[in-house]
C-alpha cells in the first residue's frame, strides 16, 4: 500500500473515533488572521493537530492549529483553525493532507480563505477579493504515483474555483452591503515577502493578489472532485510605489486580516446556509 495512504488511513480512523458521529459536509480552511470565524461555530469540538500522530504542526503567526468541528449556517462544518506551509518545511503531501483527511471524513465542499497582497492597482488593504482562478508557482502535490482512489492521474483544472459558488457569494455580498473585489490568486513559496519587481511581474502574468498558501489545498481538493470556494482578505498593497521606510510586516497582516474578518464570517456563514448538498 501506498505510505500516504496508510498515514492517510489511519489519521481518518483516529479522526472518526473524535468525531463520536459527526458528519462534517463541508471543510474550511481559515487562513493568517482569519481564524476567529471559528468562534461562531456553534457546539464546537476542537481538536489539536498535536494530538493527531504523525500530524504536522502550524507554525506560522495567527495559525492556531486545531480542527474546529461543529455546526455553521445549519451545517455540520470542519474548520481548519491555521494552515500547513511549504515554506515552513513539510513536504508537499504533508501540506495537503489536512485537506485530504476531510475529503476522507465525507466533505463534499471545501471553502479556502487566505490572507494576500493586493498586485492588481484597484485592490486596496480590507478588500475582499473572490478568487476566479491561480497561478501555481508551488511545487505541485501530484506529483508522484498517482492516489487512484482519491482521483485521476490528469485532474481538469479549467475550473478550479466553481462558478456556482462564486455567483451565489456575489448574490449574497450584494444582499448584505458586502463589497467583493474577484481575481487571480498567484501563490508562491514564501517565506520571504516578495520584491517590488516580482509584484509588477506577477502583475504582467496576470495576477491580482499574491500569497504563499491555498493552491495545493484546492489542487487536492479538485483532483477528488471536491468544489471549491476561494477568497483572500488583501492585507498590503503591492503596488509600484513605496515609501523609503515601507515594510512588509507579517503582524500587520494578521492585524488586517482580522479587521476583515467579520465581513467574510457574514459571507461565508450565508453561504453555507444556501449551499446545496
Amino acid at each position: 500500500m501506498d505510505p500516504r495512504i496508510e498515514i492517510i488511513d489511519k489519521l481518518s480512523n483516529f479522526l472518526q473515533l473524535r468525531l463520536d458521529g459527526r458528519k462534517p459536509l463541508i471543510g474550511i480552511v481559515l487562513g493568517s488572521g482569519l481564524g476567529k470565524l471559528a468562534d461562531f461555530i456553534k457546539d464546537p469540538l476542537v481538536i489539536p493537530y498535536g494530538v493527531l500522530p504523525g500530524f504536522p504542526v502550524s507554525t506560522a503567526i495567527g495559525h492556531k492549529g486545531n480542527f474546529i468541528v461543529g455546526e455553521l449556517g445549519g451545517k455540520c462544518v470542519i474548520a481548519m483553525q491555521g494552515r500547513i506551509h511549504f515554506y515552513e518545511g513539510y513536504g508537499m503531501d504533508k501540506v495537503v493532507l489536512p485537506i485530504r483527511l476531510m475529503i476522507s471524513t465525507g466533505i463534499k465542499t471545501l471553502i479556502v480563505s487566505n490572507a494576500a497582497g493586493g498586485v492588481g492597482f484597484s485592490l486596496h488593504v480590507g478588500d475582499l477579493m473572490v478568487i476566479k482562478d491561480h497561478i501555481n508557482l508551488l511545487p505541485n502535490p501530484l506529483i508522484g504515483p498517482n492516489l487512484d482512489r482519491f482521483g485521476p492521474r490528469f485532474p481538469d483544472m479549467t475550473r478550479p474555483y466553481d462558478p456556482s459558488l462564486i455567483h451565489l457569494a456575489e448574490k449574497i455580498a450584494a444582499q448584505e452591503g458586502i463589497t467583493l473585489r474577484k481575481g487571480v490568486y498567484v501563490g508562491g513559496t514564501g517565506p520571504s515577502y516578495e520584491t517590488p519587481a516580482e509584484y509588477k511581474f506577477y502583475r504582467h502574468i496576470g495576477g491580482d493578489a499574491v500569497g504563499m498558501s491555498t493552491v495545493p489545498e484546492v489542487i487536492v481538493a479538485r483532483h477528488a472532485g471536491i468544489p471549491v470556494f476561494g477568497i483572500s482578505v488583501i492585507t498590503n498593497e503591492a503596488h509600484d510605489e513605496y515609501a523609503d521606510d515601507y515594510e512588509n510586516d507579517g503582524n500587520d497582516v494578521v492585524e488586517a486580516a482580522n479587521a476583515a474578518a467579520g465581513k467574510m464570517t457574514v459571507l461565508i456563514e450565508k453561504m453555507i446556509e444556501q449551499i446545496q448538498l
